[in-house]
């Protein structure tokens, strides 16, 4: 079952300016930054909100470290701006098994690590109407420290 809009991923050229932007804008903090190796990112999560269930909403800021990063290359087709929308889930390893038998396309065979040592996997967007979409289980959080 998914349980919250666990983030929204964005896209963009300059994190440093983009993290600036929502700060001064919006008063959005960063709660976590990392880079991702295999994702070829460095990214930035800023925490909106609480959930019920124990997680949180956040806007993930992505930047490409390598040009040829699947976000890289997602810049250089549509510019900066939404890249990704992402749901929790207790359990993506039944959610992504539950979802396959709907007909909608799993991008990995098994689930991989994502931010702060989450658990992730993507559905085919061409399956969700244009949206690509993440399912995630967070790893516990013990505390805001980046």
């Amino acid at each position: 079952m998914l349980t919250r809009i666990d983030h929204i991923g964005i896209a963009c050229f300059d994190l440093d300016k983009t993290v600036e932007f929502y700060r001064s804008t919006y008063g959005f903090e960063v709660f976590h930054s990392e880079v991702n190796e295999e994702q070829g990112v460095r990214e930035a999560m800023l925490k909106i909100n609480e959930t019920s269930d124990g997680g949180a909403s956040y806007l993930q800021l992505l930047e490409p470290t390598r040009e040829d990063s699947t976000v890289a290359k997602w810049l250089a087709k549509n510019g900066e701006g939404v890249h990704h929308i992402a749901f929790g889930t207790a359990d993506v390893d039944a959610e992504a098994a539950d979802i396959t038998e709907k007909g909608v396309r799993v991008l990995y065979e098994e689930p991989r690590r994502g931010s702060m040592g989450s658990r992730i996997t993507f559905l085919h967007p061409k399956d969700c109407h244009g949206v690509l979409t993440e399912l995630v289980t967070s790893a516990p959080v013990e505390s805001s420290e980046h």
